[in-house]
């Protein structure tokens, strides 16, 4: 059996946050059947920068427009791409993003569900551990821009 071949992929994504009277949103996605709460997030296109992306990635996947405030960090792990035989290191670039407009119900097909969640409830509903990371460091960002008291 040929050994695996390493591939490497980039891609950007947003927490997308608003607020509605003393709580604060977010909008997390649902994929795999509905079997994963994740942030939006995508591939970088050739020629596009990771804040496009994100903002194209974050209206795709939710539906919703935003605008960002701040950059949050990356997060990086390895997955295994089925029937290519290939381990892919995929680095994800997170954008802290204003709410600007548009409805969840306007997602695309690649996710199951957009919904807005309050943050303290996203942070126990998301699946995975780099996106509880980015959404903790969303939390202290807001703190500190006093957007959550």
């Amino acid at each position: 059996m040929k050994p695996a071949s390493l591939k490497r992929q980039t891609s950007s994504g947003g927490v997308i946050y608003r607020k509605t009277e003393d709580v604060v949103e977010v909008a997390l996605v649902s994929v795999r059947g509905g079997r994963f709460w994740c942030l939006p997030k995508g591939i970088v296109d050739k020629g596009e920068t990771p804040e496009l992306t994100a903002v194209r990635e974050v209206r795709e996947e939710s539906g919703l427009s935003g605008r960002i405030v701040d950059k949050l960090g990356d997060i990086t792990y390895w997955y295994y791409i089925r029937g290519e035989n290939s381990k892919c290191r995929k680095t994800v670039y997170f954008y802290l993003m204003e709410y600007m407009g548009g409805n969840t119900s306007q997602h695309d097909f690649e996710v199951d569900e957009a919904v807005w969640y309050p943050i303290d409830e996203a942070l126990q509903r998301v699946s995975f551990r780099g996106d509880r990371a980015i959404l903790e460091k969303a939390v202290s960002k807001l703190r500190e821009m006093g957007v959550i008291v």
